[in-house]
């Protein structure tokens, strides 16, 4: 790859606010990166798209099971409370990645449909370099993709190509791999499909959970992010290709699934 100029870049975070797994991501994210000035925004999308709150709650319950439900909504319910609540009554803490990132200096910016033409043209104004994708839960659309001059990238929690899709974390333990990938990649119109800029295995260790595997990785993957920004500033990448072939495309897993995940000996939490 060409080299590029090492100027500052101005860098865009497309997410959704997550208070169990997002955040660690960026938590882990803004203390270790040396470049936070180049950050110029963080846009927060809806994380639920066109699923009703009753078919979220159904999809989860059949997920986590009736007791882990109960508790992952409590707890859920909880900090997202405690986002409107003073600094001292959450200890000064962030349960919010908003918090979070206002903390930081870093502009939140709301995106319930980032592909609209006003939001196109909004973030078209600010002459990005590079737009990044984490738990993004929307599809990027061409035009979208051709705003910042060096594109877009996403971070997925799976060995790509063979992983893509959703929950990968679930579906690699599911088939009982010893380790999971993290990959960086490049976004085009397809799902998981753009060509491979990072990627790294992460093993999993004996007894783990899912929701114990998923935090590590969060955080494994913020430094990969910081390295694969690093390497496109200087054009340092070897690119390798992400092939549809060899690839599969694994949806949310529903109760039948859930449930032979744990007949094989593995847990949710």
């Amino acid at each position: 790859m060409k080299k590029t100029d090492t100027k500052q870049w101005k860098i865009l975070f497309v997410t959704q606010d997550d208070p169990f797994y997002v955040k660690l991501f960026f938590e882990e994210f803004y203390q270790a990166c040396e470049f936070l000035e180049e950050i110029v925004g963080i846009v927060i999308a809806e994380p639920m798209g066109k699923r009703s709150r009753a078919k979220l709650a159904r999809q989860m319950l059949d997920f986590y099971g009736p007791a882990d439900f109960l508790r992952v909504g409590m707890k859920y319910a909880a900090m997202k409370a405690l986002a409107y609540a003073p600094g001292v009554l959450r200890g000064n803490g962030f349960s919010s990645l908003q918090q979070l990132s206002k903390k930081k200096g870093i502009r939140v910016m709301p995106g319930n449909n980032i592909n609209a033409p006003d939001f196109l043209k909004k973030i078209d104004s600010m002459d990005l370099d590079l737009i990044i994708s984490v738990a993004a839960p929307v599809i990027f659309k061409k035009e979208l993709l051709g705003v910042p001059k060096h594109g877009c990238i996403n971070i997925h929690n799976g060995k790509l190509p063979k992983y893509r899709g959703m929950l990968p974390n679930f579906w690699q333990m599911y088939h009982n791999e010893k380790n999971v990938g993290i990959t960086i990649h490049e976004i085009n119109p397809k799902i998981d499909d753009g060509r491979i800029i990072l990627q790294k295995e992460v093993e999993i260790l004996s007894g783990e959970t899912l929701d114990s595997l998923i935090k590590r990785t969060k955080r494994e993957g913020a430094h990969l992010m910081i390295e694969a920004i690093r390497r496109l500033k200087t054009g340092n990448v070897q690119y390798r290709e992400n092939r549809a072939l060899e690839g599969t495309y694994f949806s949310f897993p529903n109760k039948k699934e859930v449930q032979e995940f744990k007949r094989r000996g593995k847990r949710i939490v």
